[in-house]
């Protein structure tokens, strides 16, 4: 008796593979489109730049540019000078690559990899981004002259990480980052403001109650932060942010002068902090379009750069003078949507 053929069960080997390889590439294909159109993953949406036209940027994701910009407020709003920011952002980026992630070494968790069983706090507390910077700051600030040692001493002395040396090289992208997101550099942070499927309110309330988290009650107060037209309730007992809502517009008065804060930055510093914070939280709370000091930002635009007030076609709200709200250097307002 002759011996079977051995082609039709080859034949059907074959196509078992050329079918599952089929659909792995359909798989990481679909998986590639669903990360282009949220703004998650690996997708790039957001790019800052250098103010001294030396060629230098830096490209990061829209949940970076979110968390580095907590980062930058909540330091800023502790007082702390932009070489603080830049360390923060440097040691944030070699912990977690600015990702508030549940993992790591032993029990690390969060931006900065902090420890529950080393006294950082407890775990619901690490992983609020705001949080853990602030608990960074705080330990920073005990770091005798820490504004005058190299990035990476200063923050191993707070981390004491066993690899030293490696936040080093994040400085200048670090650097780059604390320029644009304490507002010394103006207009040089940029996102293309995808929104992000978010299980998170959105809306001018929570771009409110988002400003209030960053940069707390007090610092809002300074400046009258508004959201609109009718009160409503402080995410807090204290009632120290009075906030009023009409249409989808936050408003956040930056008056035009010398004074300084806490961190000793001047108004218009200021002010282009809240406008850049506000780009770089575009897609998480679905931020449509942001204006300050004669520039406007536009999510989805052409290049996503910032643009003079009028010269993408939309002119620019009115005032009752008839002058443009959007050439004033006397408040950040935030479009939001829904």
């Amino acid at each position: 008796m002759s011996e079977p053929s051995p082609t039709r069960p080859k034949r059907r080997g074959r196509l078992f593979r050329y079918t599952a390889a089929l659909l792995v590439l359909c798989g990481v294909a679909a998986y590639l489109v669903v990360q282009y159109v949220t703004g998650g993953g690996g997708a790039r949406g957001c790019t800052v730049v250098s103010p001294s036209d030396d060629g230098a940027s830096y490209e990061f994701t829209p949940e970076q540019a979110a968390n580095a910009a907590t980062i930058a407020a909540v330091g800023t709003g502790r007082g702390m000078p932009e070489r603080a920011v830049t360390i923060a952002l440097a040691t944030a980026l070699q912990e977690s690559e600015l990702r508030n992630i549940e993992h790591g070494d032993r029990d690390s968790l969060g931006l900065f990899q902090q420890r529950p069983s080393q006294g950082w706090g407890t775990e619901r507390q690490i992983m609020d981004p705001a949080y853990a910077a602030g608990i960074f700051y705080a330990h920073l600030a005990r770091v005798p002259d820490y504004t005058d040692l190299p990035l990476t001493v200063a923050a191993q002395r707070v981390q004491r990480s066993g690899y030293p040396e490696a936040y080093a090289k994040h400085e200048q992208d670090a650097t780059l980052l604390a320029a644009a997101l304490t507002g010394r550099a103006a207009a040089t942070l940029t996102c293309d403001g995808r929104p992000q499927r978010t299980t998170s309110a959105t809306g001018p309330d929570a771009v409110r109650a988002a400003l209030v988290r960053d940069f707390g009650r007090d610092a809002l107060q300074e400046t009258g932060a508004v959201v609109g037209g009718t009160p409503v309730p402080s995410p807090s007992p204290s009632p120290s942010v009075t906030a009023t809502a009409r249409g989808r517009t936050v408003t956040v008065p930056v008056p035009d002068g010398t004074k300084t804060d806490a961190a000793g930055r001047g108004e218009r510093e200021r002010g282009w902090q809240l406008a850049q914070w506000a780009v770089a939280h575009s897609s998480a709370l679905h931020i449509e379009r942001v204006a300050y000091a004669g520039r406007v930002w536009t999510a989805g635009s052409d290049g996503d750069a910032w643009r003079t007030a009028g010269s993408d076609g939309a002119g620019g709200a009115q005032s009752s003078a008839g002058k443009s709200v959007e050439t004033s250097v006397g408040s950040v307002r935030i479009v939001a949507g829904q």
